[in-house]
């Protein structure tokens, strides 16, 4: 066959994109490139944000048939990637129950240190070695089997809501691996669920489907499906790593002594293991054992990452201030640096209402300078990310007993070309950035992997080397960023 043709969906909490990627692998090399775009974002209902699904399902639907009218019986297999920690629930007939809520409903604000008072946190870790923040997948069914949820009590199947959409393409009731591990009850060690938690928590525990791992042929297209869109041929049901964050770090071009950050809404920073580490200083400095693909651990920190200029450029908009990013990023590039900091990972900044105004009123109660302009505001954004992922990698680098060397910044945030030589100027280190689009990149190839046409993580990223150019930052540390660091460092002891 001439070249295949593998089509990935990626799903993110701002838009989704059906991404073509075209596999040469005579040469070793990858060709993705956007067929289609569709906004995703929170629909608010009463107080409530829900993920509107059956939006995304119809966008789904017609990125595929695009995708069969332009390539034909070239397009071999299909894959979905998107966020973590949401899920969806299924009743008996298949039927959806209800809209998903969005990681950012308040739904689950203060039930973390309820879950806490049942079962205490060192066993939690202990048994799912998974960051502890209020979003997620523990406490959202904690508060629905609080309030008794007939949803809930009706379910027959829980899915992730990549399952949700490889269901609805393949009729497989799976769960895949990286996001399961999202979830914070399930064992990164062997893939089992915890069920025992769950049922401390008062949470029925047959609705668990079995446990996949990336890379695994779901079947094909349902036929009904297929003749809705007029397809003809089979095309393979792939879950690649399908927490976007795993296929983006299955595409990232690092080594062994690297660091990385997935940069988009957040930024998850970490480095690449090929077991757990979960031990009393990793719970200490809440790091995450996500899983990745080909039997690797994420070892990361979620942070707040580009959310923030995502929402000062939404505010503006309402105000009648229409900016770029690359507009947003030049201005913070020619406002004064050093001036004052955030802690990026306070949760007043999770959802508010207005991120503008959330951001000057942390600046005010921490005693700070206020910026006085919009450069100077998206200025103390990013130097704060900065800052903050140098924490992370020192911590990491202190759980591993070795240094990092190096760090990799892949997805869309590599685009801040700012916001990459600020990270290299905080850390002292050098830093690479690209692919851009790395989530797709790995959803890509993992699929061909799910197709037998890849066989390891090193074939996977030498066809990424192979296939994309990467820029470089080399860092320009000087005594001013020490000093920076310091005060953030006392910024963030006067929080706790």
């Amino acid at each position: 066959m001439e070249n295949p043709v593998l089509l990935a969906f990626d799903l993110g909490a701002s838009n989704g994109r059906a991404m073509i990627g075209e596999l040469n692998l005579k040469e070793g090399e990858v060709r993705v490139e956007e067929l289609y775009r569709f906004p995703n974002s929170p629909v608010r209902v009463g107080g409530h944000l829900y993920w509107d699904v059956l939006r995304l399902w119809s966008e789904v639907k017609k990125g595929l048939r695009l995708a069969y009218r332009r390539y034909g019986e070239r397009l071999v297999s299909v894959g979905v990637d998107t966020w973590g920690v949401d899920f969806a629930l299924i009743d008996r007939d298949g039927e959806l129950l209800g809209n998903p809520h969005t990681y950012r409903d308040p739904r689950t604000r203060g039930l973390m240190r309820e879950v806490l008072s049942i079962i205490p946190r060192e066993e939690i870790y202990r048994r799912t070695g998974i960051q502890f923040l209020e979003i997620n997948t523990l406490y959202q069914l904690y508060s629905l089997a609080k309030k008794k949820s007939p949803q809930l009590m009706h379910a027959a199947s829980f899915l992730m809501i990549p399952d949700l959409f490889n269901y609805w393409l393949s009729g497989a009731v799976a769960a895949e691996y990286t996001e399961a591990t999202t979830t914070q009850f399930l064992d990164p060690r062997d893939g089992s669920w915890c069920l025992d938690l769950l049922e401390k928590l008062g949470v029925p525990t047959h609705i668990f489907p079995r446990v996949i791992r990336p890379a695994t042929r779901l079947g094909e297209l349902l036929p009904s499906l297929a003749e809705e869109l007029e397809i003809r041929g089979d095309v393979a049901v792939v879950a690649p790593a399908t927490h976007d964050t795993a296929s983006a770090i299955a595409a990232a071009p690092i080594t062994g002594d690297s660091g990385y950050v997935s940069s988009g809404t957040w930024s998850l920073v970490g480095v690449e293991l090929d077991k757990p580490l979960i031990n009393e200083e990793a719970l200490k400095y809440n790091f995450t054992n996500e899983g990745g693909a080909f039997n690797t651990i994420t070892f990361l920190k979620d942070i707040q990452g580009m959310w923030f200029v995502q929402e000062i450029r939404r505010i503006l908009a309402e105000r009648g201030e229409e900016h770029s990013y690359e507009e947003l990023t030049r201005m913070a590039a020619e406002a004064e640096g050093f001036k004052a900091f955030i802690d990026p990972d306070d949760p007043r900044f999770i959802a508010p209402t207005n991120m503008i105004e959330e951001i000057l009123r942390y600046l005010e109660e921490t005693g700070q300078e206020k910026p006085s302009s919009i450069g100077g505001l998206v200025r103390i954004v990013l130097e704060s990310l900065a800052l903050k992922y140098r924490l992370v990698f020192e911590q990491a680098s202190k759980l591993m007993g070795r240094r990092i060397r190096r760090i990799s910044i892949v997805g869309g945030g590599s685009r801040n070309w700012l916001l990459n030589q600020l990270t290299a100027d905080f850390t002292g280190l050098p830093v690479t950035a690209g692919p851009e689009e790395a989530t797709s990149i790995g959803n890509v190839l993992l699929q061909a992997a799910g197709l037998g046409m890849i066989g390891s993580l090193n074939e996977l990223r030498e066809i990424v080397r192979n296939s994309y150019k990467i820029r470089s930052y080399e860092p320009r540390h000087t005594q001013r960023h020490e000093d920076a660091y310091a005060s953030y460092l006392k910024l963030l002891e006067q929080e706790k």
